[in-house]
């Protein structure tokens, strides 16, 4: 187990867990709020955190799995 790795694993969950709250919040409250001037930007930022939460997640477990089980010797 490479605990340096580990943590850089655990660190990416937990910006992915933060964005996964954020994001739709923000969604949310843009959608409540169309008539406002700022929809298109509280929107916008929104759908960024929704693709930040997918990103860290993706790369989140593949580190954590890299981690715990090692990196491949061999390729298929």
């Amino acid at each position: 187990m490479n605990k340096p790795l580990l943590f850089k694993g655990l660190k990416k969950m937990s910006l992915f867990l933060l964005c996964c709250f954020i994001g739709p919040v923000v969604v949310h409250q843009a959608f409540k709020n169309q008539e406002h001037h700022l929809y298109m930007p509280v929107l916008i930022l929104g759908i960024l955190f929704l693709m930040t939460a997918f990103y860290y997640g993706f790369t989140g477990i593949r580190t954590l799995v890299s981690a715990l089980l090692g990196e491949r010797k061999t390729k298929l």
